[in-house]
C-alpha cells in the first residue's frame, strides 16, 4: 500500500453485515463466498472495520481490548465442523426477527450459552496446538482473559466502578480471584482461540484468492478496557485511574458542540521514554491479522484535542502537542503498509507529518460537494499516494446522501457529473473515485448495492441504532459484480 506503483480497488464492508442465519456475519462460509465475488470481480482488498470486541454503543471503536478477536463473528457452523457443537445448539435460538439488522442485545444474550458448550466440549479434548496459541499471545491473551473474567464478576461493570483492589491489580486480590475463577478465565482464553482460528482460515483463503484484508486501527481505546486497566502509565489517568481528559473533536460546521468520544488521551511523555514500545506491539499484531491497516484520526499524532473529563460537550477542549514523525520512526512504522485516516481539520502541520512519513491519505468524493468545504476532495485535486473513497462507515450512502444532504451539496454534485436525476449520483460518483488519479479506490458495498440511508452504517455522535446494517444473501447475489469488474477494468485496477 506504501508507495504502491500499481492501480487497485477494493470493497469495504464489515464482517458483521454479511447475512447468515445466527444473528450476526461471521467468519464461515459467507466470508468465503463474498472473497470469491471480490475476487471475480478483479478486487485487491476486502476493508474491514475494527474486529475486536464491542463495547459501548455496539461500537467497534470503543472495545475491551485492541488485541482480542470478537466471539460474535465465530462460526457456528465451523464449530460444528470442529466437532464442538450441534447443530440443534444453536439452530432453534431466537437471533432477531430482521436478518438486514443485527439485534446486539441478542447477540450478547444468548451467545455466552453456545460458547460455553463448545467450550466444555473443548475441554474433553482439547488440541495440542492450543497451548502454543496460549503462548504465541500471552502478552495481551492473559491480561485479557483475566479482564473479562473480572468484568462478569462485576456483572460487566465498567472498570472505573470496580473496588480499588481489582481496579490497581491489587497482587494478593488477583492471585485469589485467578484461583477461584479459573475456569473462566480459561473461558476466554479457549474462546479466543476460535476466533484466531477461524480468522486466519479465512485470511489464508482470502490471500490465495488475491485478496488482501485492510483493518482498521482506532487511535483511542476505550476506557473501560483491558488496555488501560494493563498498562494505565500509557493514559492520562488521575491517581483512581480515571481520564483527565478525554478525546474528541471541536465544534465545526458539521456539529454545533463538536464529538465528545470519551476515549482517554495518551500520556505521551511515557510513551516516548519507552521508546513507544506499546505502538508498536500493537501495530505488529494488527499486522498478523491484515495485510494493510487505516490508522484512525492520523491528525491526532500530530496535536490532539483534549476534553476535560467531566465534560457534557466537546466545546471546552485544548489542543496539545502530539508524538509527531518521532513515533513512526523510532517504533519502525515507517515501512508498514498503513494508510493515514487525514480527515478532519488539517493543518500545515498534520500535512507535513503526512508527507513525511509517505502514507497515503484519504479521499472522501462526498466531501467535494459540500458547500462550506469541499475544494480538497474534488478528484482534480487527488495525488496519486491517496486512497479514493466515495464514503466511509460514517458517512450516509451515496443514494441516502442525495435525500439527507444539504440541497445545495446535492445541486453541486448534480452540476459536476452534468445529471438531472438524482438517481444516477450513485454510480457516477464510484465511476468518478474509481478512475481518479488515486493509487487505491474502495468502494462501500451499501454504493454498489445502491442502498439508502436505511443502510448506513454509523451516524457520529449518536449513540444507538448503529453497525447494524446487514446485507441479504440474495441481495448479494444479485448484486451488479459485472458492472464491478467493468469499471475496475476500464480504471485500469483490474488485479492481475
Amino acid at each position: 500500500m506504501v508507495h504502491q506503483n500499481k492501480r487497485s480497488s477494493g470493497v469495504l464492508m464489515h464482517i458483521s453485515s454479511l447475512p447468515g442465519n445466527t444473528g450476526i456475519g461471521t467468519l464461515g462460509k459467507h466470508a468465503f463466498s463474498f472473497i470469491d465475488k471480490l475476487s471475480v470481480a478483479g478486487q485487491s482488498y476486502w476493508q474491514l472495520l475494527p474486529i475486536c470486541p464491542t463495547g459501548y454503543g455496539d461500537s467497534p471503536y470503543q472495545s475491551f481490548s485492541t488485541a482480542a478477536g470478537n466471539p460474535y463473528f465465530i462460526d457456528f457452523e465451523e464449530l460444528v465442523s470442529d466437532g464442538l457443537l450441534e447443530k440443534s445448539d444453536y439452530e432453534s435460538i431466537d437471533w432477531g426477527n430482521d436478518e438486514r439488522r443485527a439485534d446486539y442485545g441478542i447477540l450478547y444474550q444468548n451467545r455466552r450459552s453456545v460458547f460455553e458448550k463448545a467450550v466444555a466440549n473443548f475441554k474433553e479434548k482439547t488440541p495440542a496446538d492450543f497451548d502454543s496459541f496460549c503462548k504465541e499471545n500471552e502478552n495481551w491473551l492473559d491480561d485479557y482473559a483475566l479482564f473479562m473474567a473480572v468484568k462478569d464478576a462485576h456483572v460487566g461493570a465498567p472498570l472505573s466502578s470496580w473496588e480499588d483492589a481489582f481496579r490497581f491489580r491489587d497482587g494478593r486480590t488477583i492471585s485469589a480471584f485467578k484461583a477461584k475463577h479459573k475456569d473462566d478465565i480459561e473461558y476466554y482464553r479457549i474462546v479466543q482461540y476460535f476466533f484466531f482460528k477461524q480468522w486466519m482460515k479465512m485470511k489464508k483463503y482470502a490471500n490465495s484468492k488475491g485478496i488482501k484484508l485492510i483493518g482498521d486501527l482506532p487511535i483511542y481505546v476505550s476506557a473501560d478496557s483491558v488496555d488501560v486497566w494493563a498498562s494505565p502509565d500509557n493514559f492520562a489517568l488521575n491517581g483512581n485511574l480515571r481520564p483527565i481528559e478525554v478525546a474528541g473533536c471541536p465544534p465545526d460546521g458539521f456539529s454545533a458542540t463538536g464529538q465528545l468520544w470519551g476515549n482517554p488521551v495518551y500520556n505521551w511523555e511515557h510513551m516516548k521514554k519507552t521508546n513507544f514500545t506499546w505502538w508498536k506491539k500493537r501495530l505488529d499484531h494488527s499486522l498478523l491479522m491484515f495485510d494493510v491497516i487505516r490508522i484512525d484520526h492520523f491528525r491526532g499524532f500530530e496535536s490532539y484535542y483534549c476534553i476535560p473529563a467531566d465534560s457534557k460537550t466537546a466545546e471546552n477542549g485544548t489542543w496539545r502537542p502530539g508524538p509527531g514523525m518521532e513515533l513512526f520512526t523510532k517504533a519502525n512504522l515507517l515501512d508498514k503498509p498503513i494508510i493515514a485516516e487525514d480527515l478532519g481539520f488539517l493543518t500545515d502541520g498534520v500535512r507535513a507529518l503526512l508527507k513525511g512519513t509517505g502514507f497515503p491519505g484519504m479521499k472522501i468524493l462526498q466531501f467535494a460537494f459540500d458547500t462550506r468545504d469541499g475544494n480538497d476532495y474534488i478528484p482534480e485535486h487527488y495525488t496519486e499516494n491517496s486512497v479514493a473513497y466515495t464514503g466511509t462507515h460514517d458517512n450516509d450512502t451515496i443514494a441516502g446522501w442525495t435525500k439527507s444532504a444539504p440541497n445545495a451539496d446535492v445541486k453541486n454534485a448534480m452540476a459536476y457529473f452534468s445529471l438531472e436525476d438524482e438517481s444516477a449520483l450513485p454510480k457516477a460518483m464510484m465511476k468518478s473515485a474509481m478512475k481518479s488519479v488515486s493509487a487505491t479506490c474502495i468502494l462501500t458495498m451499501q454504493d454498489i448495492l445502491l442502498k439508502g440511508s436505511d443502510a448506513r452504517m454509523n451516524t457520529p455522535s449518536t449513540q444507538s441504532g448503529n453497525w447494524q446494517w446487514r446485507a441479504t444473501e440474495e441481495e448479494l447475489e444479485k448484486a451488479d459484480w459485472a458492472w464491478l469488474k467493468d469499471l475496475t477494468t476500464e480504471s485500469e485496477r483490474l488485479r492481475k
